[in-house]
């Protein structure tokens, strides 16, 4: 395997096309990303213009992970919160092709995104997985901390109930609240 290269990724038809390829595998091999087995490449891709148009708007950054000019990976940082949580991010669609599972490829695009949620003055990273076959050992290995889990939380790709488990984990330099309850974001960035 060649060295693999993280980098924000833009619209276009080849990437909207790779993406796609990489949602509909995903699922096919179980992975609980929201969508259901068989998923359609038009319903693929229209979901991804729709995250890519977001990113274009700041809402989002959607990474993806190369070898050479082959996409093997992808995840992506909502920043969109709401106005009382300019201080989180989320962590959604964490995707690995199979042939490059195992080989740090979705470490280092987690990796990338917390550096680019740090850069963005957000401390608090979110994510959720599926309990039956998701990343939790994966999650909590990079320092992520179980706050629960939800039972028959969505339905997996192939049918039948999964719970899932919600993480979270602090980032850059840190958070604290005052004696009055306001809170102080030490970034440089925001200050309540």
């Amino acid at each position: 395997m060649s060295k693999i290269e993280i980098n924000e990724l833009c619209a276009s038809p080849a990437i909207l096309e790779m993406l796609s390829d990489l949602l509909i595998g995903t699922v096919a091999n179980g992975g609980s990303v929201s969508f259901m087995h068989p998923l359609k490449p038009d319903a693929a891709q229209a979901f991804w213009s729709t995250a890519l148009a977001a990113a274009t708007r700041g809402e989002r950054i959607v990474l993806g992970a190369w070898d050479g000019d082959r996409l093997v990976g992808t995840v992506t940082l909502l920043l969109d919160c709401p106005p009382n949580q300019p201080h989180r991010a989320e962590i959604a669609k964490l995707m690995t092709c199979p042939s490059h599972r195992r080989r740090g490829v979705a470490a280092s695009l987690m990796r990338a995104a917390e550096e680019l949620a740090v850069k963005r003055g957000r401390m608090l990273l979110v994510l959720d997985t599926a309990t039956d076959g998701g990343a939790s050992t994966f999650y909590e290995r990079l320092g992520f901390n179980l706050a629960g889990e939800i039972p028959d939380y969505a339905l997996k790709p192939h049918g039948g109930l999964t719970g899932t488990r919600i993480y979270w984990k602090r980032v850059g330099l840190g958070m604290q609240t005052g004696s009055k309850g306001e809170v102080f974001i030490f970034n440089g960035e925001v200050e309540f």
